[in-house]
């Protein structure tokens, strides 16, 4: 096992020459269907259309869609250009999005109509006017002036937009045989491929700069870790915005030369039905997402005997769910994979050949060519086996750094090469590594330290609790009280005292919640992950509305 030089676009062409017709991406809902050689054609053209609109090595280019068939396109298009690919989070809305097109310096903008609360063409009208009254391809806006072009993916035609057909038609009309070789030679495995935005939760965004090098070997290890061939077919619903669609599900093919049976927009049933009809052998999701799965009112009518192995992750994942998994889904080997954007984003994977137990109690061991330590945040020191610090890593894996924020990447990356992740952390005698809260999560009750997935944990056990967060509230008295938020099974209707009872006497008393909220939803970022930050505020509004002062 080692290290590739190997860009995308050179595992792409790999697999259309050695395996032409086996099945890169298949869109079961449509029947739609690509093989290595007809995708890679495809992105030959998108690429050469590209080039058409100005597009070189180095311009950025954002997407900003759902899981649509031709997002890949582009971005392979765009990697084999040189070009670098700005994934643009789908839950933006008009400041968010402004902000990213300016910030990231984009070239050309790629947009579908948008997603159910939001109109993209109508928000990208509003961020440009420009593109109603000046001709494609010449727009000059003082407020975005890197932007030159804006793409609708589909077949639409709006005032202003190129659209993919046109692009695609560009690309065969260019009869430069040596175009893409050319560009080629202008760039390597180490240059950036994609930039993506860190969620946004406390402030505006950042822009992480990740290579071929870190995403193409992130997701083979990836891949690796559960045993993937050629034969495997992964169902991926998670958004490709994020670096678990783009990294573990995307690069986990593309280096292993299997086929990705993708889900445009999460949806419980649809997922059930893609693995069933496709025969899929391993899953994706957070555990938002297996929830929905598992409680679907139709999810008995699904043969998942085919479903081996698989991720969640995105979220501490609950030991209950994991067995659900094992034992109602059959993904026997459940893994989970700990990481984050700035690490592309595997430090560490539980794999095939781990224990069931270790499998459900820990994030697992480092990926290959990777550093993991725990470091006490205050001194600055390693931390023993079972001594709790933040966890951090080094190798391959780390971002180029956060773009045109070189004061923002040297407090993430320290100048032994560290990169911090905020996380709490420690790793046993076993050498797996056990996440046991955020920095920013972590609740201090009168002196107490307090970490919300304990109480997560043992909350689960109760028949009726179907999902629970735990976050701090504010106390005059102790600084923070515990809250905890839970969404119900259905047809379940018990009072918070019934939830604090089951808690005294089993857990601490400190750590009995003294506020009980029972919600429909958790506030969720784009790619799935809970916003804790918000609880608080949501549980302080709840509060108010029935007349409890906080004391």
């Amino acid at each position: 096992m080692e290290l590739s030089d190997k860009t995308l676009g050179d595992y792409l062409e790999q697999w259309a020459i050695t395996t032409p017709e086996h099945e890169f991406i298949v869109y079961p809902d449509r029947n739609l269907r690509f093989s290595y050689k007809q995708f890679n054609e495809r992105v030959d053209a998108m690429a050469k259309g590209l080039v058409a609109l100005g597009v070189t090595t180095g311009t950025h280019v954002g997407i900003w869609a759902t899981n649509v068939p031709d997002w890949f396109t582009f971005l392979f298009a765009t990697a084999k250009i040189g070009a670098v690919m700005v994934t643009v989070n789908t839950s933006y809305k008009q400041h968010e999005l402004e902000f990213v097109v300016k910030h990231a310096d984009i070239h050309t903008l790629c947009i579908t109509e948008g997603v159910f609360d939001g109109n993209y063409v109508d928000m990208t009208y509003e961020m440009l006017p420009e593109l109603k009254t000046q001709p494609r391809g010449e727009i000059k806006s003082d407020h975005f002036p890197f932007l030159k072009n804006v793409v609708f993916v589909g077949q639409e035609k709006y005032r202003g937009m190129y659209n993919t057909a046109e692009l695609l038609l560009l690309g065969l009309n260019d009869q430069r045989p040596t175009l893409l070789q050319e560009l080629r030679a202008q760039f390597n495995c180490h240059d950036v491929v994609n930039m993506q935005y860190t969620s946004g939760t406390t402030g505006f965004p950042k822009g992480v700069m990740l290579s071929h090098h870190n995403i193409a070997n992130n997701g083979y290890f990836t891949g690796e870790g559960m045993g993937f061939t050629a034969a495997d077919k992964l169902c991926c619903c998670v958004p490709l915005f994020h670096c678990f669609g783009i990294v573990l599900a995307t690069m986990n093919c593309l280096t292993h030369g299997c086929t990705m049976v993708i889900v445009e927009r999460f949806d419980p049933l649809r997922v059930l039905a893609a693995v069933h009809q496709e025969r899929c052998t391993a899953l994706y999701g957070v555990p938002t997402m297996f929830i929905a799965e598992l409680n679907h009112p139709m999810f008995k009518l699904f043969d998942l005997t085919s479903l081996r192995t698989g991720i969640m992750a995105g979220a501490l994942c609950p030991i209950d769910l994991m067995r659900r998994v094992t034992q109602e889904m059959h993904i026997t080997h459940i893994t989970s994979v700990y990481g984050l954007t700035e690490s592309s984003p595997g430090m560490t994977h539980t794999t095939l050949e781990d224990d069931f137990e270790t499998r459900c109690t820990t994030v697992g061991k480092p990926y290959p060519f990777t550093e993991v330590a725990i470091i006490n945040p205050e001194t600055g020191e390693l931390c023993a086996d079972n001594e709790q610090g933040e966890v951090c890593c080094r190798g391959y894996l780390i971002m180029k750094g956060y773009y045109k924020d070189e004061q923002a990447t040297k407090e993430a990356i320290d100048t032994d090469g560290w990169l911090h992740s905020g996380d709490l952390g420690i790793r046993d005698n076993n050498g797996c590594y056990h996440i046991t809260g955020r920095i920013k999560d972590m609740i201090i009750r009168g002196g107490e330290n307090i970490y919300p997935r304990e109480i997560e944990e043992f909350l689960y056990k109760h028949p009726a609790v179907k999902d629970v967060q735990v976050a701090g509230i504010p106390s005059p008295k102790y600084g923070e009280e515990i809250g905890v938020f839970i969404i119900l099974k259905e047809n379940q209707e018990i009072l918070p005292s019934e939830i604090q009872l089951f808690c005294k006497g089993k857990i601490a008393r400190h750590k009995v919640p003294k506020y009980v909220f029972f919600v429909e939803h958790f506030p969720l970022t784009g790619s799935g992950k809970i916003q804790k930050f918000k609880l608080k505020d949501i549980g302080l509004e709840l509060l108010q509305k029935d007349g409890v002062e906080i004391i």
